[in-house]
């Protein structure tokens, strides 16, 4: 087991977001925010980086666009090219749709598994779940340092942030 993290709950979100800033200046270590929404400012009080899954999901689309549009062409070009009313064997305006419905088939499906494992979303993977959180309240969860004198100063801090219970859990691996 990892070592057991302080679980704060608040009931505003002003609170929960001015207890991650003051917990990360503080040294503590942000293992995550739950809410029952988006909260804004959120992502840059939790230090996180902007997300790099819009790269995956455009590369995907590409993907799907380019593998439509040479499977059109290999098949009506070279491989079995049908004369029909005169026209050009690789007529683009034709292959438009297929080739639309594979870009948006690719985007959204790479683009979800990328989300699934990105976040280790397995099935059968073990994530520390929290009453209420998706109702009215906000919980912060804090790595704290070791020792007494690290979970009285960090139960301390959230206190003074306005945390309205607490509570010490372990983390499943």
């Amino acid at each position: 087991m990892s070592p057991p993290v302080l679980i704060g709950y608040f009931d505003t979100e002003e609170k929960i977001l001015d207890a991650t800033r003051a917990a990360r200046q503080a040294g503590y270590a942000v293992h995550d925010v739950y809410t029952p929404y988006a909260v804004h400012g959120m992502d840059e009080a939790m230090g996180l980086k902007p997300s790099r899954i819009t790269y995956v999901c455009f590369g995907a689309g590409l993907l799907g666009c380019t593998l439509a549009l040479s499977l059109e062409l290999y098949t009506s070009v070279v491989s079995w090219p049908l004369n029909v009313g005169g026209k050009p064997f690789n007529s683009l305006p034709a292959f438009i749709p297929v080739a639309f419905e594979l870009t948006v088939l690719f985007a959204g499906l790479i683009t979800v598994a990328a989300f699934l494992a990105r976040s280790r979303l397995f099935p059968g993977s073990q994530r520390l779940t929290l009453p209420g959180v998706t109702d009215d309240r906000f919980a912060l969860v804090l790595g704290a340092r070791e020792g007494q004198q690290g979970h009285e100063a960090a139960e301390g801090m959230l206190r003074r942030h306005g945390a309205v219970e607490m509570s010490w859990k372990e983390v499943p691996s």
